[in-house]
This record gives structure tokens, sequence and C-alpha cells, in this order.
């Protein structure tokens, strides 16, 4: 095979770009490209590695064998290494070889830009490309209006792998997903899908949270233009995807990022700022103009690529604090002698700001558990820019009050309304992830607590509450129809509960829950914003009862909320309403096609009897357990 011929793709003002971190589509210059030199078909490949004294791309159309086909570096100290290799087709498997200057170091390296790798544990790349043809124009135009943050969000969490299994164990592709898992989505009624990371990572118990090749879909399930067909199922339906997406850490497996070209390249030198000791994994070198290039350019490239419509950014109050998880004297403090990376807050920023210029309609959630604030402020404001923040402080408050016996419930009601003191600092998405349901923490429904009636009941409720709280939501899959062991990457959900009316009650709230979260302009037009919410009663403690009423741009479609966190029915419980008209149900958990017992009025008229501050109420008939909605 012929030797590596001169070739670039780079201009001089790609690598200013470059050299300056202001690069943002380097995904189409470095890695390995099909093309045409001289009339020759074969690859071009690009690889930064500036602390290397040889780089060979080693594969298997030359036997693995270093010096074969070495690179030439650029002359302007860039440190990118390229060259077009004839007679290189698609499908051919490859690394980079590379020859350090520190200390006569060799490494063996997967391509960072590659489009797609080997099936682990198999770790190389290959050279590839697809012609995809996108049929989402519709969803493309509207995907502005449709993804707004005034507009409904209801997420389903996915783990590809375990989501359903065929043959007992063997995971669904791709394509299967594209059909099975689309068709689903749509007739619950989600608005949104989010898959936990897509992108390559070699070991499974990783769930994908440490990922080896950034630019690539996992192998496990298909071909790249295979998740391309799945991103484009579903919306085709209407449905959007959003991919967690994971800048804070990377592993040190031998052919990944760490010690890439023999010097700490992508990850920070100063081991207090550079190691994850939870993790075991390396941080990135967030003040280093290149990887900030790298991972901004990744950002973007799933949204450009695979038309992604929200990036949920994993472990940000990992990236913001020093500290994070360290012991005194295991950290460093900034120039302010504070714990703020100031670094990884401009890393931040930048990202927003780039990633909301270039693409219309898209979203990012920060994943970020502490009180750091203005994490979805505006930049121009001194904000991160982050479109939304996923509710920590509300999920746990509110499992820790759910999971008590009802009995006691009456003295912790603050423990439910507290969220209402800070719920519209941020933009918040209400997560129930996979995270809590895992590691002996119990599925949701066992969670609960009573005979298997008040299990069921208190789920309903739960669900109920959550869709009615301000903000966006989100569920991970299997809480939709009470999932009863905890999750299990390596098993399929349990199906086969869907077949017995508790479970199958529960999936069916959920369905109604998605139509009247979508269909009530109250749940979402300020779901965001104080005047989207007022409450009615916060402290019934006697009865542990709670009140409000969404709020949305007209008066009318005002809705009424109660929940009773006990199993006691409340008969003739009093309510004050702010009008006159007749109040009709919307929804009610206790419905007996949820499997609850069907207590509650379908409509009610006010009295002039003055009751919460308001000159008319209502005598309600309040399920136990229960949650109703009222229009």
């Amino acid at each position: 095979m012929s030797k590596v011929v001169p070739h670039s793709f780079f201009t001089e003002f790609d690598i200013n770009l470059f050299k300056g971190g202001k690069h943002f589509r380097l995904y189409n210059k470095l890695g390995s490209h099909l093309t045409e030199v001289d009339g020759v078909k074969g690859t071009y490949f690009a690889v930064w590695a500036p602390s290397a004294k040889s780089v060979s791309v080693i594969g298997d159309f030359n036997y693995w064998t270093a010096g074969e086909h070495e690179l030439n570096v650029r002359w302007d100290s860039s440190g990118i290494w390229e060259g077009f290799i004839p007679g290189v087709d698609k499908g051919t498997k490859y690394k980079y070889k590379i020859h350090s200057n520190n200390n006569d170091v060799w490494t063996e390296k997967a391509d960072p830009f590659a489009r797609f790798c080997e099936q682990p544990p198999q770790t190389a790349s290959l050279v590839w490309e697809d012609d995809h043809k996108w049929k989402d124009d519709t969803w493309m135009d509207t995907r502005e209006e449709k993804n707004g943050l005034d507009r409904p969000y209801s997420v389903y969490e996915v783990h590809l792998g375990s989501w359903k299994k065929k043959n007992g164990w063997e995971s669904l592709s791709y394509l299967e997903l594209a059909e099975q898992l689309a068709d689903y989505v749509e007739e619950m009624g989600f608005t949104h899908v989010e898959f936990m990371p897509v992108m390559e990572y070699p070991y499974d118990p990783s769930w994908g949270y440490q990922i080896t090749g950034y630019f690539a879909p996992t192998s496990r399930f298909g071909k790249p233009e295979d998740f391309k067909v799945l991103v484009d199922a579903l919306h085709q339906r209407g449905i959007g995807v959003i991919l967690d997406w994971v800048p804070s850490h990377f592993p040190e497996d031998a052919h990944g990022l760490g010690f890439f070209d023999g010097s700490n390249l992508y990850e920070h030198p100063d081991r207090r700022r550079g190691y994850h000791p939870d993790w075991k994994s390396l941080i990135f070198n967030y003040g280093r103009n290149e990887v900030r290039a790298f991972l901004i350019s990744n950002a973007i490239f799933w949204l450009d690529q695979y038309h992604v419509d929200g990036l949920r950014v994993d472990a940000v109050a990992s990236m913001l604090y020093l500290d994070y998880s360290r012991e005194d004297g295991e950290w460093e403090p900034n120039m302010y002698g504070n714990n703020e990376n100031l670094e990884a807050m401009s890393f931040l920023r930048e990202m927003n700001q780039e990633v909301y210029a270039s693409f219309k309609g898209i979203q990012t959630i920060a994943e970020e558990s502490t009180a750091f604030t203005g994490v979805t402020k505006p930049v121009h404001y001194g904000g991160l820019g982050f479109g939304m923040k996923w509710m920590m402080g509300w999920m746990h408050d509110t499992l820790e009050f759910f999971k008590k016996d009802p009995i006691h419930r009456s003295y912790d009601l603050n423990t439910i309304s507290f969220s209402l003191t800070y719920a519209f600092t941020e933009n918040f998405m209400l997560p129930f992830s996979h995270d809590e349901v895992v590691y002996g923490k119990q599925s949701l429904l066992y969670r609960m607590p009573g005979d298997e009636w008040q299990r069921f009941a208190n789920l309903r409720l739960l669900f109920g509450y959550m869709f009615t709280h301000p903000g966006g939501n989100l569920l991970f899959m299997g809480g939709e129809f009470g999932q009863s062991s905890e999750w299990n990457f390596q098993e399929s959900l349990d199906w086969h509960l869907t077949q017995y009316d508790f479970h199958s009650g529960i999936q069916e709230a959920i369905k109604d829950l998605n139509k009247m979260y979508k269909t009530n302009p109250a749940l979402y037009e300020k779901q965001f914003n104080p005047d989207g919410f007022q409450w009615i009663e916060y402290n019934d403690q006697e009865n542990t009862v709670i009140s409000y009423i969404r709020k949305g741009n007209d008066p009318k479609d005002d809705l009424i909320i109660v929940c009773n966190f006990t199993p006691v029915p409340r008969e003739n419980y009093r309510l004050g309403v702010p009008k006159t008209s007749t109040l009709k149900l919307v929804f009610n958990s206790d419905d007996k096609k949820y499997s609850g017992s069907g207590m509650g009025k379908k409509t009610m008229k006010p009295s002039k009897t003055s009751w919460n501050g308001y000159k008319q109420s209502v005598l309600m008939n309040l399920p136990p357990l229960g949650v109703v909605v009222y229009k």
C-alpha cells in the first residue's frame, strides 16, 4: 500500500481558531475522513498530539505495524499530525501509534474524533461516513416553538441496553428501538426521550458515563446511521431527543484520551484538579484552549450531525467546585482564594453561548446538585447559561416525605411545601432518574409505604403531584408502570408486570397525566414563572392536605390541584376557590381505571362561603392518597 501523501484540511484560519480555543467544528477537520486526492480515493487522517516525536496510523491495512504510515507534523506549532493514505476505505480499523518526546513513551490510541468504534471489548476506531437522508423536516422546522421553555417537558429517561430485551438477554438494536421505543413513547404521551450516554464507552457497568469515543454512538446497538434512524423516528412522531453529555471526566483506559501523547494532553496536569477520586477518572483541563474547542465541538457535533434537541450535562457540580469530593489539603483555591473552578465556569458559559447561538430551539440541562446560583441565568447576567437545571432538592425532599407512614406526614408538610420557596430561582426540571432506583434505594414503588393498594395509590399521588408542580419533569423507564425491582442495567424492564391491574393502572395514569400536561397551558406556559403558581392552603396539618392553583397566560386555563397525603378519605372538605364558576374534574389519581376507589366529584358549584381567603368555596370529596385536578 502507498505511503502517506502530504495533504491537509486545515487553513491558516482553522489553525488560529484551534489555538485560540474557538474552533467549534473540529469534527470536520480532525479524525479520519474519506476523500480523494489527485483522483485517488483514500482517507485523510489528522490528530492533535503536540508532545509526539512521531505518529503512525496502524490498522488492519498495514498489519498494525508502526512506522509504515507515519503522519506529517504541521509546521505551525499546532501539534497536529496529518496526511492522506491512499486505498484506505470505509470500515478500515485503525489506531494511532504515538512515540512521545516525553521520556520516550509509546502510546497506542483510538482516534478521539472517530465516528464509529469497534464493539467493546475491542477498541479500534473505524473509518466511517454515512448518507442518512433525514425525514424530520416538519419537526426541525417547528422545533423552536415546540421545544421552548414555555412548552411541555415530560421526559422519558432511557438506558438503551436494558429498556427491553429479545430472546431474554439480547438488547434491541437502534433500528428495533426506532420502531418499538418510538411507538411506546408516542403511546405514553411523553414529549421527549432522554438517552443515557450513547457515546462509545468500554465498561458496561459505567452505564455510558465513562466515555472513550466522544464522537461515536456506541456500536453495541448498531451503526451510526442506525442511531440517526432512531432519532429520526422519534422526531417524526413529534418527540424531542435529549442526550446525556459528559464533559466532566473520562476514564484512564489505555486506548482513551488519558496521557494521549505521553503527556497530560486532555486532562489537567495537577492531580488535584485532573483526577476524580469518586469515579477514578480524569478531569478535562478546561483552561487549555484546544481542550475547550474539543468539548464544544463535541456538543455541537451531536446537535448538528444527529439533529439532537438538547444536552443534559452530567455532573456539573463536580466541575464547578475545586474541592468537590476532596478533603482539606487535596485541593488548591483559585486566584481569589475560594473553591470555584473559574476555568470550568468559563467553559460552561462559552459552551452554552455557542450552542444556543448555533441552533434554534435546543436546550441544555444541568445536572447540578448544589445551591450554586445562576445556573439557568443568561451568561450576560452572570449566569452559566443553561436552559434548565435538575431540581435535586425537590426530588430528595419529596421521596423523603413519601416514604414516611402517612400517620407521620402531617408534621412534615413543610417538606413538601418548602420547594416553592425556591422553585423559581432557576428553571427547574423535576427528576426521578435512574440514580433513584439503584444501589439499594429500591424502586419508586417499593419506597412507598403501606399495603399493596396503598403503595400504588401513593405512587399515583406522587406522579400527580410531580406533574402539577411547577417545572418540567423527568421519569426513568419502568417508573411509568410501577417497576417492582431496582433497575439492573444487565436485564430488561419487567414488562410482564403490565398484565396486572395495579401496574397497568399506573401506566394509564401516566398516559393521562401526560395528556393533561400537554393540553392544559396552565401547567407549562408559566412553569418557570412565579406568576404561574399560587397557594390555596399549604399547611393543613389536621388533614395532611395541600392545595394550589396553576396559572397560564389566560385565566380561563387556571387549574386547582388538591393532594390528600393520607389513606383517610376527606368527605365534605371545604376549599376556598378564586371564582364562582363551576369546577370540572380534569384528573383524579383515584379513578377506578387506575385501580383506585373512584371517589371524587365530577363537577362542583361554589357557594358563597368564604374560605382560605376567598369569597366562595366548594365542598369536596378527597380520595384517599389521591390528587385531584379541577378546571
